[in-house]
């Protein structure tokens, strides 16, 4: 081939590459403008809003916000209210979270055994509150917890007198993490399925024949393989625990004095009220805390494998 030749055919290679990569950018435009408009712009506004002290009020008269650094994060940690509702998302991970992957666990492994029929009518069974719409199944908890509600019904039955579940200061929380459970139960139950089932049989069977009970056998070979399963699980309970927004919403609105009041649940409430600033910086804290959760959880897994 010629010089001219040659130099013809890298100029028609260039030419190709270029159209490639307009075409592949054509396709790439509309998610990278969906993301700039509904993702990016969002999140950075949000940012430069929490150093700022913008109001509802200030959305006519924009030049009347103030820089303010770091203020509306310090009145956030001076506020009683915002520590109150931080105490009750810890309080809602640290005990509901091994409450939930116990129960689940102990439904996996009744469910991973036993006639197929049966146990395919019990899976859909425990899943179908994941796929319940929130609000739904938030109303019917709220008629069985109520003060004259199913639960309270039944407990006088056996000469019981059931509080006011959701309207005493000692019960509300506990009730909402009942429900919150029952509701999570079946997502975790699902990942715990799938991980025994990936376990071969035949260490099970070797070990009983060398006389392990089922007790030890769970305990030496199920749980260990299960590690990496259970760490996921965890991971996914407890970002959606730490976000509890929609039981508090429906069912007590943060009361009563703010006993249900959830971090995610405060930010609604001051965006509502039209306190922009301190919202943004409320939920960039809440979204710092559940980044390093996952992070240190993330890291037991990483270091499990």
């Amino acid at each position: 081939m010629s010089f001219r030749g040659k130099k013809t055919a890298e100029g028609s290679g260039k030419a190709l590459r270029r159209r490639q990569t307009l075409i592949a950018w054509g396709f790439a435009l509309p998610f990278v403008l969906v993301f700039c408009v509904f993702m990016l712009i969002p999140l950075l506004s949000s940012v430069a809003m929490s150093f700022t002290d913008i109001t509802s009020r200030d959305l006519r008269t924009p030049f009347n916000v103030n820089f303010v650094g770091l203020d509306q994060y310090v009145a956030l940690f001076s506020d009683s209210r915002f520590m109150k509702a931080l105490l009750n998302t810890g309080i809602f991970v640290l005990i509901g979270l091994p409450i939930t992957m116990v129960i689940a666990m102990a439904f996996a492994v009744a469910l991973n055994k036993g006639l197929r029929h049966v146990n395919s009518f019990f899976r859909a069974l425990f899943y179908a509150p994941v796929v319940a719409s929130v609000v739904a199944v938030s109303v019917v908890w709220r008629y069985i917890l109520q003060e004259d509600g199913l639960l309270n019904q039944i407990l006088a039955v056996f000469g019981i007198q059931g509080p006011d579940w959701l309207h005493d200061t000692h019960f509300a929380l506990p009730a909402l993490m009942v429900m919150t459970i029952w509701r999570n139960m079946g997502t975790l139950m699902i990942i715990f399925l799938a991980g025994l089932q990936a376990i071969p049989e035949e260490l099970k069977e070797a070990a009983s024949v060398d006389g392990a009970s089922k007790w030890r056998t769970f305990r030496s070979i199920t749980l260990p393989l299960m590690k990496p399963t259970i760490l996921l699980g965890a991971v996914l309970i407890s970002v959606a625990y730490l976000q509890f927004f929609e039981e508090s919403f429906v069912m007590t609105q943060g009361g009563p004095l703010d006993s249900t009041l959830s971090a995610a649940y405060y930010v609604y409430q001051k965006f509502g009220f039209g306190q922009y600033g301190i919202a943004s910086a409320a939920s960039w804290v809440l979204f710092i805390i559940i980044a390093v959760v996952s992070a240190l959880q993330f890291r037991i897994l990483k270091s499990e494998d």
